[in-house]
């Protein structure tokens, strides 16, 4: 199932929010990342939201972290699929093709034109599913200034 998240839900998203910053390389402090997902919890949806996905016992297995932005390219405001992920023992099971669905359902109810992510050149199992649920690659990169 998936459904927006809440503070009730913080305790099984650490550990899912650490293991997609350990698979990009990244080392936020536990604070830093609590209060980031407080935010986007508590964000009204049409600024951030939060989505999880729960296994058939219910428990967060999964999630989508979204956004959005202007995009002059679409002259709309779009949502940026930041981060998705799904633990390693619930992977196989349509949880992140359900993930991107439900954003693109959010998405929709709010007139946006495209859901838009990133992902690592190398990610073939992200390729996978992305290819599998409609997204197109765009040859761009993306460059970052560290302030």
């Amino acid at each position: 199932m998936i459904r927006e998240a809440t503070d009730a839900d913080l305790p099984a998203l650490m550990p899912l929010l650490r293991g997609y910053c350990d698979f990009y390389e990244s080392n936020p402090s536990d604070d830093g990342l609590e209060a980031m997902a407080r935010d986007v919890i508590a964000a009204p949806e049409e600024r951030a939201f939060l989505l999880v996905a729960t296994d058939d016992a219910g428990e967060v297995v999964g999630f989508a972290l979204n956004q959005w932005k202007w995009s002059s390219l679409r002259g709309a405001r779009v949502v940026v699929l930041d981060d998705l992920f799904v633990a390693e023992s619930a992977r196989g099971q349509g949880l992140a093709d359900a993930l991107i669905e439900a954003v693109a359902d959010v998405a929709r109810r709010h007139g946006a034109p495209i859901v838009s992510w990133f992902t690592m050149p190398d990610n073939k199992r992200a390729h996978a599913v992305y290819d599998r649920v409609g997204g197109t690659a765009e040859t761009l990169l993306e460059y970052e200034l560290e302030l």
